[in-house]
This record gives C-alpha cells, structure tokens and sequence, in this order.
C-alpha cells in the first residue's frame, strides 16, 4: 500500500505567502478600479451640470430683447400700458433697467455686473462675491393660447406696439395682436451651507407678480461673461469686454455700440470633496483668472459664445 502524505510546514508557508501575494495584487486592482470609477463619475456629474448651465444661460441670451411680432425695441412708448413694479423687483444699473420700461432712458434688456457684496440689485441678498450677475429681459420664443395664467405677465402685441397685463387686468383691444408670456430673469451664484460643507449653486431670479428666487444646479462655483461689441455697425465684433468695462452707450445699445455676442464661461465644482486629490490649477475665465485654493474639490471649466438675434446681428435658420 502508498502511504499518503501531507504538506510540509514549509509547504504550507510557501503556499500561504504566494496566496497573499496574489490576494494583494486582486485587492490593489480592485481598488484602482474603484478610485478611477469615482473619478469617472465625478467628472461625469460635472459634466452634466455644465452642459445644463451652459444650456440654460444660452437660452435666455439668444432669446433677449424678443419681443414677439413687434419688430422695434420695447419702450414705454410703444406700448398702451405698463404695470406697477412687482414686488422685490431686480433692478440693474442705469436709468431704464426695471422690469418694464419707464419713460426715462434706454429700455436695458441685458445687463451684468461683478458680484461685490452679496447684495444686489434690490432683490439678491446672497450673491458670491466675485461671481457675476446677469440681467436678461424678453418674451418665451411662442405665443400663449389660451386663458391668461395667474402670477405671470403677458404682452399683448402687434407689430407696432402693444400692452403688459396680467391675469386679472382687463385685456386691451389691439389689431391683429398675439400674446406672449413676458419673462425677466437673473442670474447669479450663491452658496449654501450643508453641514460641514459649502455648496455652490446657479441661482436663477423670475419675474412673477413677485421676484422668486429658483435655485437651478448646485456645483456652479463661478459664472463670467464677456460681451462682444459692435463699434462700427458692420455686424461684425470688435472686441469683447467684461462687465466691469462696459459703458452706458453698450449697455443701451445706442448706434456704434450695439452688444451683439456674449463669451460665457462657468466653472464647475463638485460637490463633495476627494481627500486624495488637491486643486491649485489656475482657470483663466477670459480675461480673469480663478486659483483653486489648494482644497480637495475638482473642477472643470466650460465656455461658449452666444450671438445675439435680436442684438443687430443676422442669424440664418
């Protein structure tokens, strides 16, 4: 008969050593995996909230001074009746940048501003400093069917003039007039205290028979803008400038200083913090920079240009 015979201790130690060897090695990748998989989502997240921001800003500047069939300026002379200010109303710089046109000055449909407090305009009471404001006034982009709603305001129009009612004012007679729902947006950063962690969001101001604050995405740590100038007429920009540097004749179009482009750029933080990584990368947001201070959140940065339709440039559909 075979006797039959077992491992020797060194054996045993020798087989134990290469199996920890091997369990290391699956752990470490496994491991690796999991780290690039969270980085992947992270920045997958970013990406997503960017796009929308992006979206969402490019929208409103497209759509700015659109006033429906009307093919001029709003302006108080133009139209029958404008209502009272609402209530916590956002008003920018300048003589005319209300919610609706006064009998003074320039109509401003677009406006912005470095935030330098975190009060502004009348109805911001938490901005981030160092982010930007961006005022923007129209119509939504198709007339309203149907019975008026409540909280909203409405031209009513035709192509030379026309009337802003709510709901409940009676509705003015006006040849071959069309309704559009009137909008006024503005757009901000601010930031929000979550625990021991402080989220930045992309807050958005709207006009109702109140001015309500909706706050958008959270992540958007910083906004900037730089607006394209037409100095000569030609349709063509000149140069871009940030807020800081824009005079009066840009902001209220006047002949030679029409705006009719804007250079956006956000810049994206995450949301929670990566112990395993730290940010000191210098953005460059146009012509301003952004030094991430050393902590532990990535970041990306996105940028487009807008034209503007109704800033005096011609856009083919």
């Amino acid at each position: 008969m075979n006797k039959q015979k077992g491992f020797s201790l060194l054996e045993i130690f020798i087989a134990l050593a290469i199996g920890i060897f091997l369990l290391g090695g699956v752990i470490s990748i496994f491991s690796g995996m999991r780290a690039t998989s969270n980085e992947t989502s992270r920045y997958g997240s970013m990406q997503e909230t960017g796009r929308f921001a992006i979206s969402v800003l490019t929208d409103d500047l497209m759509r700015q001074g659109f006033w429906g069939p009307m093919y001029m300026p709003l302006s108080r002379s133009n139209l029958l009746a404008v209502p009272v200010a609402p209530v916590g109303e956002c008003t920018g710089a300048g003589l005319n940048n209300g919610t609706f046109p006064q009998l003074l000055g320039h109509f401003r449909t677009i406006w912005g501003a470095t935030a330098t407090t975190a009060s502004m305009m009348g109805c911001i009471t938490d901005a981030k400093v160092g982010s930007e404001v961006l005022q923007l006034k129209r119509t939504i982009s198709a007339p309203h069917l149907g019975a008026l709603s409540p909280n909203t305001y409405y031209l009513i129009a035709n192509r030379v003039g026309g009337s802003i009612i709510t709901s409940v004012d009676p509705v003015p007679v006006i040849n071959d007039s069309s309704n559009w729902e009137y909008q006024h947006h503005v757009f901000y950063v601010s930031e929000q205290t979550v625990g021991s962690n402080v989220i930045p969001s992309l807050n958005m101001q709207t006009l109702g028979t109140t001015i309500t604050n909706e706050p958008l995405i959270d992540g958007v740590e910083r906004i900037h803008f730089m607006y394209g100038v037409d100095t000569d007429s030609d349709g063509i920009v000149n140069t871009y400038l940030q807020a800081d540097d824009m005079t009066m004749a840009f902001w209220d179009n006047q002949s030679n200083s029409q705006i009719i482009a804007v250079k956006m750029y956000v810049l994206v933080r995450d949301i929670d913090e990566d112990f395993q990584y730290e940010n000191s990368t210098v953005y460059e947001l146009g012509d301003v920079t952004f030094t991430a201070p050393n902590d532990n959140y990535r970041r990306v940065l996105f940028s487009s240009t807008v034209a503007l339709r109704n800033g005096g440039v011609e856009i083919w559909e």
